[in-house]
């Protein structure tokens, strides 16, 4: 059997030796590759994959061509929570297994969600220049906040993430409010979290935080206008998906005030260009390499959780599989 590990240089684990010794040890004599992928290069990854069974990707397009070009595949597994990368139609016409990780991280983005909150409220980053670039010792020279535990914190996605950044923000002494349209009204009395409308959260929150899975209804869903019914200039922190954000409106929400400050812990582009990015280099705004999941305990759960997918798939275990969302 032939698995190939596959992924953009700068998504790839720093070490690949834990998850062949899984797959080695599950599936015995088997071929581990491991490739770097270039959009440029495309023709060569599809010589890749050309005798695969297994591939274990998380940001690599596997759409209709690629699987063309991979026959023997059965199947792909994500070392990640999403799939929207694979043409999922497309793998149940030809019976190949998709299999995401559905829980590893929910704790380390949940932790990284209220770092944020904090780096942005007490101007951690403007504190932070202002000594050790202009070497000046000013305590006025961020935005005098609320206390935290005055302010209200508003959750889209109200998910196991977004239940984890609700409890630790109560913790904290907030009051918190999450939407959620697939979420049971009563699911947040427990942690006295008050589920409302988008409407509401726009109305009262200080701080706004986008923990939603993507899927078709929230592509696009912070655009222009939601941020200008935003009334109390929050602070805005996406630990979602970037394609929840118009990045365009967000920076004129931005340049016109409607919004304090912004945490990004996504982009639109998982690729992109920081040198010339217009969200980049502003104080009020904190941006980070879709790391909030980045703990050590975080990867050996994604690492074990994605190759024992891979193993129970191709030994016919499929029951014992974390998480199939294709027909296969």
């Amino acid at each position: 059997m032939k698995i190939v590990i596959t992924d953009y240089k700068d998504s790839m684990m720093p070490t690949h030796d834990y998850e062949k010794e899984i797959l080695i040890n599950g599936l015995g004599s088997c071929e581990v590759v491991i490739y770097e992928y270039q959009d440029e290069k495309r023709e060569e990854f599809y010589e890749i994959i050309k005798d695969a069974d297994a591939i274990l990707t998380a940001f690599t397009k596997i759409d209709k061509e690629a699987m063309d070009h991979a026959p023997n595949l059965k199947v792909i597994s994500m070392n990640a929570t999403g799939f929207d990368n694979v043409d999922l139609e497309e793998a149940n016409k030809r019976g190949i297994g998709v299999c995401p990780v559905g829980e590893y991280c929910t704790i380390d983005v949940a932790e990284f969600t209220i770092a944020i909150l904090l780096t942005l409220v007490k101007n951690i980053k403007i504190y932070t220049q202002d000594v050790e670039q202009k070497h000046q010792w000013r305590y006025d020279v961020g935005i005098a906040n609320k206390r935290i535990e005055d302010m209200v914190l508003g959750i889209f996605g109200f998910g196991k993430i977004g239940k984890a950044v609700g409890r630790r923000a109560r913790a904290l002494g907030m009051t918190v409010i999450a939407c959620d349209p697939f979420i049971h009204q009563e699911s947040g009395k427990e942690w006295s979290i008050e589920m409302v409308g988008a409407e509401e959260i726009y109305a009262k929150a200080d701080i706004i935080t986008n923990n939603m899975n993507a899927n078709e209804t929230n592509t696009d869903f912070f655009h222009f206008e939601n941020f200008r019914k935003m009334r109390k200039q929050p602070y805005f922190i996406n630990m979602g998906r970037g394609s929840c954000v118009v990045e365009s409106d967000l920076i004129t929400a931005l340049d016109n005030g409607y919004l304090k400050g912004v945490g990004l812990d996504v982009l639109r582009d998982e690729t992109p260009d920081l040198a010339s990015h217009p969200l980049i280099g502003r104080d009020n705004v904190i941006v980070t390499p879709h790391a909030a999941f980045y703990t050590q305990s975080s990867i050996d759960e994604l690492q074990k959780l994605s190759t024992e997918n891979i193993v129970y798939y191709l030994r016919g275990e499929k029951q014992k599989v974390f998480k199939l969302v294709s027909n296969s």
